[in-house]
């Protein structure tokens, strides 16, 4: 048994599925990734992020402390106003990313990632005494992060009139502690909205409120999801111990978390090369992911969340090439990394490739579409989500999908056991006179793989 938010009963209650991320027991979605990130995107959605850690930093010189430990200045911050930053070792090396608030004259609240928690409480007590200052964790909160085009029109309401006027006048960045609510807007889903801390005990109430006003839940999935498509860093994807700030190529404090509308998203997994524009070949770095480290939250994040072991770098080397010999002669392949078998009676029958699964890692979460929906080519029609990273599956053809692979709702695993079996994803009849996408042989796409790869 995991480490429990103050929420995890409602998230049972609400038929969540329950997944550890970074020892925590946490929703990965409540029925459909699909519908909550659209939600989000649409409307407005709520995440539970109280795995992250509130850490109050109080003292004469709290602003000194900072300014000695951060990688940008809080002095330049008016009271109530946030930036995102990162936490530095003395060589300039990154332990964490986080937010910082000047709460006021002499205190200061961040808010880091969930995994990083005790590492950065204990880097931080070690280096307050000798500037005078306390460090307490706020474990007596709970956080709810409510994003999307409508999220602050809908969650007023939970305010009085005066309240609900001063929560409207927050900018981007800045908070007001408002009926002993800590209320930022920020978020990090490339929506607006607010980010919520507020009493342990209260946080059913309010989430069970914030459902009545038309604020749909949503799981650490989505956030991630909605995460890639903004391009969003990720602590232990995009920066780590191992990296400078400068070479994690920070941006400057405030332009990074909070999204103003979806002017402000870019898809990190663009049709048709999902894979080789986004995987670790390409970034240099382990491919970005609900899995690992993903940050979201009151005022600050997501949650680590390193649920198995991935695959080492040298495990995937010349991958394309390895896989040949696994690889049936009767497939033909897609440039976004699926592969397509005919069937006797001619409908299709899709999966992705042993490559794509080994990028993606190891399997927990897989969406396959409904028999009976009709789908165009090129139509994003699936998903699949790993430790690391989620991704959209394409439909090869237009046609009508005749049967969805059930099995792999229960048994994500079996698409890293058994891409080219077992693991398939979707058979579709297609359209009469349709031909479907130009496909590669299996040597042109061992050829496309290794050529992409580097």
């Amino acid at each position: 048994m995991g480490l429990k938010t103050p929420l995890y009963e409602v998230h049972v209650a609400e038929g969540a599925k329950i997944v550890d991320f970074g020892g925590w027991d946490m929703p990965l979605h409540y029925g459909s990734q699909i519908e909550e990130h659209h939600a989000v995107r649409r409307d407005a959605g709520m995440f539970d992020v109280s795995h992250m850690g509130v850490i109050d930093v109080e003292g004469p010189r709290a602003r000194e402390f900072l300014r000695h430990l951060l990688a940008n200045d809080v002095a330049k911050l008016p009271p109530g106003k946030g930036l995102y930053s990162v936490l530095l070792r003395e060589d300039g090396k990154i332990l964490d990313d986080l937010i910082v608030f000047f709460v006021a004259p002499e205190r200061f609240r961040l808010v880091v990632n969930a995994g990083t928690r005790d590492k950065d409480l204990s880097w931080m007590r070690a280096r307050a005494a000798a500037f005078g200052i306390t460090v307490t964790e706020r474990r007596d909160l709970a956080m709810i992060a409510i994003q999307g085009p409508n999220a602050r029109a809908k969650s007023v309401r939970l305010f009085s009139a005066p309240d609900a006027a001063a929560v409207l006048g927050l900018g981007p960045f800045e908070s007001a502690t408002l009926g002993g609510w800590f209320v930022s807007r920020t978020g990090y889903t490339g929506e607006d909205g607010f980010e919520i801390a507020l009493a342990a005990a209260d946080a059913p109430r309010i989430w069970q409120a914030l459902h009545a006003v038309g604020i749909a839940a949503a799981g650490l999935g989505a956030r991630d999801t909605l995460r890639l498509e903004a391009g969003m860093n990720l602590y232990g994807s995009d920066m780590d111990a191992a990296r400078g700030a400068r070479r994690a190529a920070q941006p400057p404090a405030g332009d990074h978390r909070q999204g103003t509308g979806r002017g402000h998203q870019r898809h990190i997994f663009p049709h048709p090369e999902p894979l080789h524009r986004a995987g670790p070949r390409a970034a240099g770095m382990r491919r970005l992911g609900a899995g690992a480290d993903s940050r979201q939250g009151a005022g600050g994040a997501g949650g680590q969340a390193a649920v198995r072991a991935t695959r080492p770098a040298a495990d995937r080397a010349d991958r394309g090439q390895f896989a040949m010999s696994k690889i049936p002669d009767d497939l033909q392949f897609t440039r976004s990394h699926e592969w397509v078998r005919r069937l006797p009676d001619g409908a299709l029958e899709i999966g992705i490739t042993d490559h794509a699964q080994g990028e993606l890692g190891d399997l927990v979460f897989v969406e396959v579409p409904h028999s009976g929906r009709g789908v165009k080519a090129g139509e994003a029609c699936a998903v699949v989500e790993s430790v690391k990273a989620a991704s959209d599956v394409y439909a090869p053809v237009s046609g009508t999908v005749i049967a969805g692979n059930a099995e792999l709702a229960a048994k994500p695993e079996l698409l890293n056991q058994d891409p080219y079996g077992s693991g398939w994803l979707m058979r579709i009849e297609p359209a009469a006179g349709v031909a479907p996408a130009v496909l590669m042989s299996a040597a042109e796409y061992s050829a496309y793989v290794a050529e992409t790869a580097h």
